[in-house]
C-alpha cells in the first residue's frame, strides 16, 4: 500500500460534532416566534429555520493537489 493514492483530494467534513449549527437554528427560531408572538402573527414553521442536510458534518472539503501528503492513503 506505500504506492496507493487517492485520486481526488477530498476529505469528509472536518467539524466533530452537528450541535453548533443546530444551536444556531433553535436559537434564530427561538427568536422568530418571540417577535412573532408580540407582533401578533402567524408563528413560522420549524423547518423554515436551519438545513439538515447543510450542516457543519456534512459534505465534503476539497484539499487542492497541492500538497502530496494528502493524497496518500
Amino acid at each position: 500500500m506505500a504506492r496507493s493514492r487517492k485520486k481526488v483530494p477530498y476529505v469528509g467534513a472536518c467539524a466533530d460534532s452537528d450541535r453548533p449549527s443546530k444551536r444556531r437554528a433553535h436559537h434564530q427560531e427561538r427568536h422568530a416566534v418571540r417577535n412573532a408572538l408580540k407582533r401578533e402573527e402567524d408563528i413560522p414553521a420549524s423547518k423554515a429555520f436551519g438545513d439538515p442536510w447543510n450542516g457543519d458534518k456534512d459534505g465534503k472539503v476539497w484539499l487542492g493537489f497541492d500538497n502530496p501528503k494528502d493524497l496518500r492513503k
